[in-house]
């Protein structure tokens, strides 16, 4: 998160001055969430700069709810829920204004031994496919558009109601409309601007379908910094509007009406900071840019867990929806699950598959393992779906629920190989926690349905 520099002499002078008094220092979870400590400034740049901090390695090892869980072979009662070291990347260094005094920098985990860094860490698992790329020359870049649902309740009185009977932002669709969006433009307009001087590059804000239901886009950016941007301004916008005594959620799917989605914009660069994408073939595509797109759709299947990480995320898959069922790619074809859109060497591809629950060190990472393996392997490109893509017949589907996508990850060889063995069963098992606590679970559905007729 350099493209507005907050450089640590920066930082010093704050400090010094009384600006800047607390320097937040997160790392990303496995439900792409920022975990950490709010530590005193002077302290920061005394010891933590150089020294690091720690943190118990059961922030990788938990579920959503921060229980402890079974069946993690980095943390444990067994292994005693040791420490992992928080070593700060100071390229990240920023200013949070929504909340005075302080800054922010994210850190990389590394094992307290020495022995290197946590292979399982989202940020890691990203820079290894990343690595993996750079091997072939090419650069990823990356955008994400996280759609959201705002309701002027605050998170506490959403609590309190068992997250029922909550009051959305906008009572009708506001999608492009923009009397409807100006009624909480307020809002959205902190969101920008605070998240601007935090170093990101917002671009617009619009409505969208759902009752209440916005989106703000950022510029792209490098992979990496791409997904950076994106957990600090997820968990920005939840603090803002809580400030506002409203609340924010990027759930996949919070009601029966559409979904939130996080549309990923993906391109690759060549070493001489070309389009890699471009060129002669189907679509302006050159012969790496089929390959990519062929890698994508030959992964997304067994990939899909790192897209649809929840239960609740397979339910934004409905036909018709804008949410894709259907693997296939289209130009500009909203219906496919891969869209060609932009052009020259804007050209992109836009995955559809994820839902704004989404972790985005873990989709970028298997967008760009899904392209190391079409290139790799030399995939051809299908052809160009240029209709519905819901009611092609012979189309592969995204999976259904999040056991298939647990079954389809945890047997398959091409994850195996590009993530390697200690990926793929840790996040097998988040998956496998996921999946106990839902069957355990007693939903209101089954309450409506059988508390009275059955």
């Amino acid at each position: 998160m350099s493209r507005t520099p907050f450089s640590l002499e920066q930082l010093r002078v704050a400090v010094a001055e009384g600006e800047i008094d607390t320097v937040v220092l997160a790392l990303t979870d496995m439900q792409g969430r920022l975990q950490g400590k709010r530590i005193h400034a002077p302290f920061f740049l005394d010891q933590v700069v150089e020294n690091g901090s720690e943190g118990c390695n059961y922030l990788l090892a938990v579920d959503v709810d921060m229980n402890t869980v079974d069946g993690y072979a980095m943390s444990s009662w067994e292994r005693g829920y040791g420490d992992f070291a928080m070593r700060p990347d100071l390229n990240t260094l920023c200013r949070t204004p929504w909340q005075p005094g302080s800054a922010l920098v994210l850190a990389d985990l590394e094992w307290l031994d020495g022995s290197g860094p946590v292979v399982a860490s989202p940020r890691q698992i990203l820079r290894r496919q990343l690595d993996r790329l750079a091997g072939h020359g090419l650069t990823a870049y990356a955008g994400t558009e996280l759609e959201f649902v705002l309701y002027r309740d605050s998170y506490e009185e959403a609590w309190r109601r068992g997250y029922r009977e909550l009051t959305p932002a906008n009572q009708y669709n506001v999608d492009y409309s923009l009397l409807g969006t100006a009624r909480v433009e307020p809002l959205l307009r902190r969101i920008r601007t605070e998240m601007a001087g935090a170093g990101l590059t917002p671009e617009s804000a619009k409505g969208e379908c759902n009752l209440g239901q916005h989106e703000i886009a950022f510029r792209y950016d490098e992979a990496v910094a791409c997904a950076d941007h994106h957990v600090v301004y997820k968990n920005g916008a939840k603090e803002i509007a809580a400030q506002e005594g409203m609340s924010i959620t990027f759930m996949a799917k919070p009601n029966a009406r559409e979904g939130n989605s996080c549309h990923i914009h993906f391109s690759l660069r060549d070493a001489a900071g070309s389009s890699a994408m471009l060129g002669d073939g189907p679509a302006h595509l050159s012969v790496t840019g089929q390959r990519v797109l062929a890698g994508l759709l030959a992964t997304m299947r067994e990939f899909s867990l790192l897209f649809a990480p929840n239960v609740n995320s397979y339910k934004r898959y409905q036909p018709g929806s804008f949410a894709p069922t259907a693997l296939r790619w289209g130009t500009d074809n909203r219906t496919c699950a891969l869209r060609l859109v932009g052009h020259g060497q804007g050209m992109r591809v836009e995955n559809r598959v994820p839902g704004a629950d989404v972790n985005p060190y873990l989709a970028i990472a298997a967008l760009v393992a899904g392209a190391v393996h079409g290139i790799e392997h030399e995939l051809e490109l299908p052809d160009e779906c240029t209709g519905n893509a819901y009611d092609d017949p012979a189309a592969e589907r995204v999976p259904g629920t999040l056991r298939d996508a647990f079954d389809l990850w945890q047997g398959s060889a091409v994850a195996r190989e590009a993530f390697g063995d200690e990926v793929v069963a840790h996040y097998a098992n988040n998956a496998k926690v996921e999946l106990a606590a839902f069957d355990a679970a007693v939903t209101d559905w089954e309450l409506v349905r059988g508390f009275e007729r059955l």
